[in-house]
């Protein structure tokens, strides 16, 4: 039997060093923003892995695209941003509200106060 993963709890103010990167210019809309991220668990769940965290981001806007397989849902605890998909239809979320952005899709993620979530992203591992 293998260990049980420890429960986890999740809040604004991570403790420890985040990773730090910025988006990529190729998919820069505007801005430049910082993005911090505290990825707290990596596990293999069937055929894929869930990743789990805190992620931060000063506002600005990029250009995303989900893999085939791989879905994410967050939970804004901070600041506010917009999920806009490549139609033009977009959600808002702001603290306390949650997104699902599906396997497959296109489109842009725009913060527009510095926004800090709680995010769970599944992915399917390659064969």
């Amino acid at each position: 039997m293998t260990d049980p993963l420890p429960l986890l709890k999740l809040h604004a103010a991570m403790p420890g060093l985040p990773e730090t990167d910025h988006p990529s210019p190729e998919r820069l809309i505007t801005g430049n923003p910082r993005r911090d991220t505290w990825n707290d668990v990596d596990v293999a769940v069937g055929g894929s892995r869930l990743y789990c965290g805190v992620w931060r981001s000063e506002p600005g806007h990029w250009r995303i695209r989900m893999a085939d397989g791989e879905h994410e849902l967050f939970t804004v605890l901070q600041g506010r941003c917009r999920v806009h998909h490549e139609d033009g239809r977009f959600q808002e979320a702001g603290p306390g509200e949650a997104v699902f952005i599906p396997a497959g899709f296109a489109g842009s993620f725009e913060v527009l106060e510095t926004v800090t979530k709680t995010y769970a992203i599944v992915a399917a591992q390659p064969v």
